[in-house]
């Protein structure tokens, strides 16, 4: 047996709504009945009242009352009194009842169906009384003949007349009700019917579980997720995009402008079309964004994903350079084949001397640099990149030179420096003055005397550590120091950070991305010397031995 289904969340409303406008209607036209009935039956007690007394303090009548048939007088009066005011009876009687005028001639001479009590006694009153012509409202007052009572009068409107003047007068206010009501059950039903499409017609409890899944998927889902309103607000980011963005918990409702993000990432996120696989940096983390606006409802929104592209991004770039370094050994051990056969066709042609010379040189020339890097800089991770760069470096024919006053002795970095940041800032300073000086900048020309050279600082002080990276290149142009940082930015391309492909202009701002997560700082400017000069600062935060 199939369960019946709980009625939707907005069937619910509707049936609640529909019955508590109907109840609201309905109470006010019973309010209104009940207050227009009270106010008639008052109208109607003075309208008798005050024929009542008119009649009974007119002289005519008490003057009637002494002659010998007051039937005959008072009858028509009493008859044209009525027709005049508009109550139902006028009855006069004798103090004993016997009544002398009565809308029904017949009833004349019978006694009077009511009290008379208080009006014998001097007084007027009103009463609800069923008499000769059913219930009706009636007033009793004497007549006075001087000092002395010589009649009474009584006048009254039938509970029916009455009734059937409340209704005239509740016809208005029915009609008005009734479109109320008409009226107020249509404008639920147009609420509901949209309460309901946006619900999707689900009941209260499916909401409820929706919702549930919708807080445990926002925060088991590592990715960053960003819903923008059509007002370019944040509406919804989980823990993801929090962290990825580097957002406080006052994010939603801000709009994307204001969150402080770099210009390339605020525009993506702005951007009307949509964004697929984007690489951007931000304060300390590299992203890629896919957006896709979204239409439905009243307003357009955008769905945005971020995914954390900087461990991928870093271990790329020891990737590039471990395959640099295979590059470098394969070329030098082609080279030493060569070298080899040549000491081995020496031998052969007997000069043993001049084959022990040639390789004892080539050792020398070797290993000095390899003793030259090992003594400076006792950090293992930084010597191994020095040796492979200088390998690289010499197979491009690019002179490598590390400065004399290079000194960076084993165990004096912080482990709050990360190698792999070390790796990422020197690494790619050394990169882009290699392609510099090799030929792959811009592609202008100049001419050097020497060979091109690349020379590089590194040095640890009580305070920071130093590295200084310079070419013989061309140097910077004036008009991009500011924007080299900048993510795209490359001299490989026609315009400085128009149509650079993957992985090109993000050297530079790697690098500064790295040394701004360590609090350190970087520069960049053209030497007295000519050629590029790239100089790191990174504060130690530990006494250094001297």
């Amino acid at each position: 047996m199939r369960v019946p289904r709980p009625r939707s969340l907005a069937g619910q409303l509707f049936a609640m709504q529909v019955v508590l406008v109907a109840v609201v209607v309905v109470g006010c036209a019973v309010f209104t009945y009940l207050a227009d009935r009270g106010q008639a039956t008052d109208s109607a007690r003075l309208q008798a009242m005050a024929t009542a007394r008119t009649i009974a303090d007119s002289p005519s009548v008490a003057e009637a009352i002494r002659s010998d048939d007051p039937t005959a007088v008072l009858q028509p009066y009493a008859e044209r009194v009525r027709h005049d005011t508009g109550v139902t009876f006028i009855t006069i009687m004798d103090p004993d009842r016997i009544r002398w005028t009565h809308p029904e001639p017949d009833r004349i001479g019978e006694e009077f169906l009511g009290h008379t009590a208080p009006a014998l006694a001097g007084g007027t009153f009103s009463e609800t009384y069923t008499g000769t012509l059913g219930p009706s409202v009636r007033v009793v007052t004497p007549v006075w003949d001087g000092d002395r009572i010589v009649g009474l009068v009584s006048a009254g409107i039938t509970v029916e007349t009455i009734s059937a003047q409340v209704h005239r007068q509740m016809a208005v206010p029915a009609a008005v009700a009734l479109a109320a009501l008409l009226l107020g059950g249509l404008g639920t039903y147009v609420v509901n019917a949209r309460l309901r499409r946006h619900t999707h017609g689900m009941n209260a409890a499916e909401l409820s579980r929706v919702h549930d899944y919708h807080e445990a998927a926002l925060r088991a889902v590592r990715e960053g997720l960003l819903m923008l309103d059509g007002k370019r607000r944040i509406a919804l980011v989980n823990d993801g995009g929090r962290e990825l963005l580097g957002l406080g918990r006052d994010a939603v409702g801000r709009y994307v402008d204001e969150l402080g993000l770099p210009a390339p990432l605020t525009g993506a996120l702005l951007a009307t079309e949509p964004r697929v696989d984007e690489v951007h940096l931000t304060a300390e983390r590299i992203v890629v964004v896919n957006t896709s606006p979204v239409s439905g409802g009243e307003q357009r929104g955008t769905v945005v994903t971020l995914r954390d592209h900087t461990e991928l991004q870093s271990l790329s770039g020891e990737l590039d350079s471990v395959r640099g370094f295979a590059e470098a050994l394969r070329s030098q051990a082609h080279e030493a084949a060569n070298r080899l056969h040549t000491v081995v066709s020496l031998i052969e042609l007997g000069r043993a001397d001049e084959a022990v010379e040639f390789a004892t040189a080539e050792l020398e020339l070797a290993q000095a640099l390899t003793d030259q890097v090992v003594a400076a800089v006792g950090e293992p991770v930084l010597a191994a990149l020095l040796l492979g760069k200088a390998a690289q470096t010499n197979e491009r024919g690019v002179e490598f030179v590390l400065t004399r006053d290079s000194r960076i002795d084993d165990g004096v970095l912080p482990d709050s420096l990360p190698a792999r940041d070390l790796v990422t800032v020197l690494g790619n300073l050394i990169d882009n003055a290699v392609d510099a000086v090799a030929g792959e900048g811009s592609g202008s020309e100049w001419s050097h005397d020497a060979r091109p050279r690349v020379t590089v600082t590194a040095r640890a002080t009580d305070e920071e550590l130093l590295l200084r990276v310079h070419d013989t290149g061309p140097g910077i142009e004036a008009d991009a120091a500011d924007e080299m940082f900048e993510r795209g930015w490359t001299t490989k391309t026609p315009r400085p950070g128009a149509g650079a492909g993957p992985g090109r202009g993000l050297g530079l701002a790697l690098v500064r991305q790295a040394v701004r997560r360590n609090g350190g700082t970087v520069a960049g400017a053209t030497a007295e010397s000519g050629g590029a000069e790239f100089t790191v600062r990174l504060p130690l935060g530990v006494q250094v031995a001297s």
